[in-house]
């Protein structure tokens, strides 16, 4: 079954998943200790259902959770991507991860995020982009807050208790850029977009 590669970093390839990666993805998903934010550990029925609901995704959205994998090893270590979630009772585009417990705390997370956040103001016309976890993860907004995400709001709900949500608007994101543009080059120049 053929792979779609859908971009690159310095360290990591994104593709679109496919049933092969089951195995990487359960040791992934079925891990208490990453998933304990989460309202349940997965099981292998809940991973085959997740690996098919992002191929639904990338037929019906043109994207979905992307698997993550390290260029030098060709490993995968988790995913990362673009989906629409309801967040607070309106549906929006999500960026979410899940890494490999071993490959934690190493920026694999961020430089994804990163990426996905880039290639979703690049490919799509969202003006936002959000990330939004259990109050307790600070993995998670840790990791968008190094994509440039700011907390825009907290919420109750009763899986989580609270719910945390950051956000970056396509403005933000640009001015993001331009510093980034200009730390590189020096220039002050203005980003092309």
């Amino acid at each position: 079954m053929g792979m779609k590669r859908i971009l690159e970093t310095g360290r990591l390839m994104l593709r679109e998943m496919t049933p092969d990666d089951f195995d990487a993805l359960f040791a992934v998903l079925a891990d208490a200790d990453i998933m304990q934010h989460y309202p349940y550990t997965f099981d292998e029925d809940r991973v085959r259902g997740w690996i098919e609901r992002n191929m639904e995704r990338y037929r019906k959205d043109g994207f979905g959770l992307w698997a993550v994998i390290l260029k030098e090893s060709g490993e995968m270590i988790g995913d990362c991507g673009l989906t629409l979630q309801r967040i607070d009772g309106e549906t929006l585009p999500e960026i979410g991860y899940h890494i490999r417990r071993d490959c934690q705390r190493r920026g694999y997370a961020s430089e994804a995020a990163r990426a996905v956040r880039d290639w979703a103001f690049d490919h799509t016309a969202y003006d936002c982009l959000y990330s939004y976890m259990k109050y307790t993860n600070v993995p998670s907004y840790s990791t968008a807050m190094a994509a440039g995400m700011k907390k825009i709001k907290q919420y109750p709900d009763a899986q989580n208790g609270i719910t945390f949500v950051f956000g970056i608007s396509r403005a933000e994101w640009r001015r993001l850029k331009g510093t980034a543009l200009k730390g590189k080059t020096g220039t002050g120049a203005p980003d092309a977009l």
